[in-house]
């Protein structure tokens, strides 16, 4: 906590200054980011230096696993739901991220049983159900299961696609991918050395986001 508060100091003497103006006016007329971000809680992804934005640019949500869960009208409580339809919606975002990353330690869950008390994780237990259709994708694909770092690697990028077509059960982005007025993309990041690729939907594969950028 010492710590957190020695950066907020920091922040405020040395970096608030300059972002300053640019906040007043976020402030006094509102927030219209063009992008909302999906990525996950892990504390070694960092969406907004990674991707070296300022404040308002990007609607981030975060969550374990940067799972999106499919559409489901009903009087329960959908924090990630609520996330995607107010940007889309509300905010009337133009694009949307899904990012998944290496060494995800959700899509690694995928694969081993959680030695802890059940009633203590049930709600980790339930939202890993999400990744389920990716782990049996990636295990009808690898030739080796064994090999960990290829069978986990295959997992994440293969999970990002299939949040992908999550993303389109909700109406209203399904409504504006097909007009138009809203793509979404695919990205893995690396831990390693903080590059990125997109998912290529017609070549059904990963590519470097400059290529990605280029070819569009």
């Amino acid at each position: 906590m010492k710590e957190l508060i020695k950066g907020n100091k920091r922040f405020r003497e040395q970096k608030f200054p300059s972002l300053k103006n640019d906040i007043q006016k976020l402030v006094k007329e509102g927030q219209k980011p063009d992008v909302l971000f999906i990525g996950c809680s892990d504390s070694r992804v960092t969406p907004d230096i990674m991707l070296d934005v300022n404040p308002g640019d990007m609607f981030i949500l975060r969550n374990v696993g940067n799972f999106v869960p499919p559409f489901k009208c009903d009087e329960d409580y959908h924090g990630s739901a609520a996330a995607i339809e107010y940007a889309v919606s509300v905010l009337e975002v133009k694009h949307i991220i899904v990012c998944g990353h290496s060494h995800c330690g959700a899509c690694q869950s995928l694969y081993k049983e959680i030695p802890l008390e059940k009633e203590k994780v049930v709600h980790i237990v339930k939202w890993l159900e999400l990744g389920a259709e990716a782990k049996a994708k990636t295990l009808s694909l690898i030739k080796d299961p064994e090999d960990k770092e290829k069978l986990y690697s295959l997992t994440e990028k293969i999970s990002v696609t299939y949040q992908l077509k999550n993303l389109l059960t909700y109406p209203d982005v399904k409504r504006r991918v097909e007009n138009g007025s809203l793509k979404i993309h695919g990205w893995y990041y690396k831990l390693e050395d903080g590059s990125i690729e997109c998912y290529d939907q017609q070549k059904e594969r990963f590519i470097s986001l400059e290529e990605c950028v280029n070819g569009k």
